[in-house]
């Protein structure tokens, strides 16, 4: 691992979306989504890509992506403009289908490529941490009992790393019984967006 962060960000990046390694085990052929660049300003951390990314290549092209947009108050051109946004999911392929939704992330994507991935996006100023998976990698031990305890305490993790919920449809229950999420962080998250995208 430690030579892997010698090799250039473009032959990593290369790499990432190259890589095979869970072909074995994924239900389709790997294809492996990540943006990022050098002077990427911002670093979203999510779960895995789902079928409509898995099929596009882009990742948060589908209605969760729609939600993380409004909720950064970006419009796509930014938030796809790897200069500004790095994008780093827990998992670079999709997973799966499981019972209840998308199978989790695979560990091999983070046991492999973060460490040397993340040490050369030295420009970032604020870290998007989305879902349980990210959080969990992100905060270590900060991470509370619960992802509801987790985004509760998110004024502790600031002003580098905001926690956020999976932006999916399928949370819009929780949506509504935690208002507070809108109200208070919510607004704090795209005054945030908007100041480090404008230094």
């Amino acid at each position: 691992m430690t030579a892997r962060k010698l090799i250039p960000l473009h032959t990593l990046l290369h790499d990432i979306r190259a890589c095979t390694v869970c072909a074995p085990v994924l239900p389709h052929a790997p294809r492996p989504v990540v943006v990022a660049s050098a002077d990427s300003r911002i670093l979203i951390i999510g779960q895995a890509p789902g079928a409509r990314v898995h099929a596009s290549g882009i990742p948060w092209s589908d209605a969760s992506g729609a939600r993380l947009r409004n909720w950064l108050e970006v419009a796509d051109e930014t938030f796809y403009d790897a200069s500004k946004f790095a994008i780093v999911p827990m998992g670079f392929c999709f997973p799966g289908r499981g019972a209840s939704g998308d199978l989790p992330p695979r560990p091999e994507c983070a046991a492999l490529w973060h460490q040397a991935l993340l040490a050369q996006l030295r420009e970032v100023r604020l870290t998007v941490l989305i879902g349980q998976y990210a959080q969990r990698f992100g905060l270590g031990d900060a991470f509370g009992p619960t992802l509801t305890d987790t985004l509760l305490r998110w004024r502790d993790y600031g002003p580098r790393v905001i926690p956020l919920p999976h932006p999916s449809p399928r949370n819009i229950a929780w949506f509504k019984r935690n208002p507070w999420f809108e109200a208070d962080v919510l607004p704090t998250l795209r005054a945030r967006v908007r100041a480090v995208l404008q230094e």
